[in-house]
């Protein structure tokens, strides 16, 4: 296990974003957990939505006065191929989890606990399958509170590997899923908890960015700053079908000529199939070029990202499945509509018609994109919709207090508070 290093928060310039409520929240839920230690623990330090909510999360979260901490596991390639076939199993794909894919987990949720055995948190927070396995071999006899958080669609499972999973997360002491949905009827879970993810207004991805310099960042990789943009942000995977979002441009194109499509992702450490679908995704785009395929490896990072979302005129995140999907916040934040998949966490950030809207299928993700490029002040008023929902429900401090109520529920001082919304 490996210790992550963050750059430092200031809370207090988070402060004219927050409103009265929530800040007095805050400051009385850190007053109750004074001096609580706490760990929060996943797969991978870059890449992924969970990783980019740590690297705000915990230093704001000490700025404050929690002390916490940040583990990753360690793994390769041959125990992220296991988990990668795990985590598409409980989003609904088939698959199966062989005895050999079993037991690779188990042996490297072993082998990351023999650096847990000294520990001496009051609340580890561990995110994600990849190691929920981690509390059959922990050490602290029983004084920690245990706490699973799914970012994952888990609503129809693969059984046999929901099952195997099971075994794991029965023994937490909650749960945590994005929304009730994810939950199957009549399935026992220890405390079963819901609230969003959250986006970080101040980070380098979200904070307002000049509109020339991001047009002079986004030139950099082809981008025509003169002519229409439609941007998707995400990994490079199937359940982010970025072969839809082709699809849904070439139709929007036959009406749309001038109309240009970005599709930028990160290559994950946990995430080897992404590599395929990247290749996959690049001989779809084949010789357009009005179709931008860019990574972490063409040297993008979140001000790139923020770049790309800045200047475009739609954002699409045409998902068959999702946890929740930060990057349709994050457009809104940046008051951009956004055409979102009619899934998971994406129907709790689009209101369909009001701040960008959700769909079914690729003919209609091509239909609601021209609808926006034709209507430039419908696009304004549904951003700026957009932008104050997102203000309301789904910054980090929100996403901070919702994990301080729990902790104090565990704490055995009062009832659990409702999560904020």
């Amino acid at each position: 296990m490996e210790l992550v290093k963050t750059e430092p928060k200031r809370y207090g310039d988070y402060l004219e974003l927050v409103d009265m409520e929530t800040a007095l929240q805050l400051e009385y839920f850190v007053k109750r957990l004074s001096g609580k230690r706490i760990a929060m623990v996943n797969a991978t330090s870059y890449g992924g939505g969970v990783s980019e909510i740590l690297h705000s999360l915990v230093p704001l979260s000490r700025d404050m006065g929690v002390k916490m901490d940040w583990w990753v596991m360690e793994g390769d390639n041959e125990f992220f191929t296991v988990t990668k076939t795990l985590h598409n199993c409980l989003q609904g794909q088939e698959g199966v989890m062989t005895p050999e894919a079993r037991e690779i987990y188990r042996r490297y949720n072993e082998h990351n606990a023999s650096d847990i055995k000294n520990w001496n948190y009051d609340f580890v927070v561990i995110h994600d399958p990849q190691p929920a396995a981690l509390i059959r071999y922990r050490n602290d006899g029983g004084r920690a509170k245990w706490i699973w958080r799914c970012h994952i669609d888990t609503s129809t499972p693969d059984p046999d590997s929901w099952d195997f999973l099971y075994q794991y997360i029965k023994d937490y002491d909650a749960c945590v899923f994005t929304v009730e949905e994810f939950v199957r009827e009549n399935q026992f879970l220890p405390n079963p908890t819901f609230f969003t993810p959250a986006i970080d207004p101040l980070s380098l991805k979200n904070i307002p960015l000049e509109r020339e310099e991001a047009e002079d960042i986004v030139s950099r990789f082809g981008v025509d700053i003169n002519r229409p943009l439609v941007t998707q942000i995400s990994r490079f995977d199937p359940w982010k079908d970025p072969l839809g979002v082709i699809d849904a441009y070439r139709i929007v194109k036959k009406d749309y000529p001038s109309v240009q499509l970005a599709l930028v992702g990160s290559m994950a450490t946990d995430d080897p199939e992404g590599w395929d679908y990247l290749y996959r995704t690049l001989r779809k785009a084949g010789e357009d070029y009005d179709i931008k395929v860019v990574t972490n490896m063409n040297r993008v990072t979140s001000l790139e990202v923020n770049a790309f979302q800045t200047v475009s005129n739609v954002i699409v995140q045409k998902s068959l499945r999702e946890g929740f999907g930060l990057t349709v916040s994050e457009g809104l934040w940046k008051g951009i509509p956004v055409v979102g998949g009619n899934v998971g966490g994406i129907r709790y950030q689009i209101d369909d018609g009001i701040n960008g809207y959700l769909v079914d299928t690729v003919e209609e993700c091509a239909e609601r994109v021209l609808t926006l490029l034709r209507n430039p002040a419908l696009a304004e008023e549904m951003g700026e919709a957009g932008r104050e929902k997102v203000r309301r429900n789904f910054l980090i401090t929100t996403n901070i207090l919702n994990y301080l109520k729990l902790f104090d529920s565990l704490n055995g001082r009062g009832d659990a508070a409702a999560p904020v919304q």
